[in-house]
């Protein structure tokens, strides 16, 4: 009797399968020093816990992609361990902030399906939820993911692909309980700028730039208890190369665009996200933002901004597309996002 898992593949998939992932996880002040050390995040609300007291909360929550990274990691062995590549996000949200002390767990339901061409791969659209143990929702995404077939001589489904909306309205977006920037500290967040002083098309250039390692990377993948074979398996790929994991490259790049987006402080929304093109230890990548919208909000001193973060390589800055719409080899990262800002 066979007793381990190779994972599923894409005939393994139906629209409408509910999948309740593996590994809850109780996380802590472990998890937010390794976050830190990895990145290493700055941004003054989840750094001291005398700041986020000024600012309404209880005490620090733990970071909004940490907590994404912890509910992500629960899903790959059962969405993205035969995966071939991660492509996209869509309608994300933050619902509820992860403190120390919360146990964390996931839950997905497929809700599209579409075989590729060549017949060897099919993408897998699901629905994520991230509970903690109240069993409330801390965050809610969609994915998609390209997936190897078992048999390749297997027929292809009926396709359902989803209508996803293009970004979450900025009235939908859920401000923590409590929160409150009327004694926000510009000198302890570490820029002076306010949600008022940021235009709509303007460009951010975040200056510095992080090299690749293999060892952060490995370290960083087995944090989130991230499976898939493409991170851990050097013979998995033709080129023997161990994959970056794409939310490793999400985190620095938000680390990054702490300069001049230090008051970006909270991630809300996930609008849209893709990982544009593969990256490997010894890159170096840098990043830069532009301003999409700004919307105000229910509370008072709180304004949301709608940011694209893009992960470069080099090349051109501040392009992400050739002529004909498809992304230049350089763009890594090219992430949609609502955070909140003091106003």
């Amino acid at each position: 009797m066979v007793k381990t898992n190779s994972g599923r593949f894409f005939e393994d998939y139906a629209v409408g399968q509910t999948i309740n992932h593996a590994a809850p996880r109780t996380v802590g002040q472990g998890e937010r020093a390794l976050y830190q050390a990895l990145y290493p995040a700055r941004h003054a609300l989840y750094s001291s816990d005398l700041f986020a007291q000024a600012c309404g909360l209880r005490e620090s929550p733990l970071d909004d992609l940490l907590a994404f990274h912890v509910v992500f990691g629960k899903t790959v062995p059962d969405v993205s361990l035969n995966a071939v590549a991660n492509l996209g996000y869509a309608e994300g949200r933050w619902r509820q902030p992860v403190y120390v002390g919360d146990t964390l767990r996931s839950s997905s339901e497929v809700i599209g399906l579409k075989q590729n061409s060549s017949g060897k791969t099919g993408v897998v659209y699901v629905r994520t939820c991230g509970m903690n143990q109240r069993d409330e929702i801390v965050i809610e995404f969609v994915r998609w993911v390209m997936v190897r077939k078992r048999n390749i001589a297997e027929p292809a489904p009926e396709a359902v692909v989803p209508k996803l909306i293009k970004a979450v309205d900025p009235k939908a977006l859920i401000i923590p309980d409590g929160l409150n920037f009327s004694n926000y500290d510009f000198d302890l967040a570490g820029e002076t700028h306010r949600w008022g002083d940021y235009s709509i098309g303007e460009v951010i250039d975040h200056v510095d730039g992080v090299t690749l390692e293999e060892a952060e990377h490995m370290m960083a993948t087995r944090l989130w208890q991230n499976t898939a074979k493409v991170h851990f398996d050097a013979t998995f790929r033709p080129d023997g190369k161990r994959l970056i994991y794409g939310g490793h490259i999400m985190s620095l790049a938000r680390t990054l665009s702490f300069n001049g987006l230090a008051n970006a402080q909270i991630i809300v929304g996930l609008n849209g996200g893709a990982h544009a093109n593969p990256a490997f230890s010894g890159l170096t990548i840098r990043a830069w933002s532009e301003v999409l919208d700004k919307a105000e909000t229910v509370v008072p001193g709180v304004g949301a901004i709608r940011l694209r973060l893009v992960a470069t390589r080099g090349g051109s800055p501040f392009e992400r597309l050739d002529s004909g719409g498809k992304y230049l080899s350089d763009v890594l990262l090219d992430l949609d996002y609502w955070a909140l800002m003091p106003v």
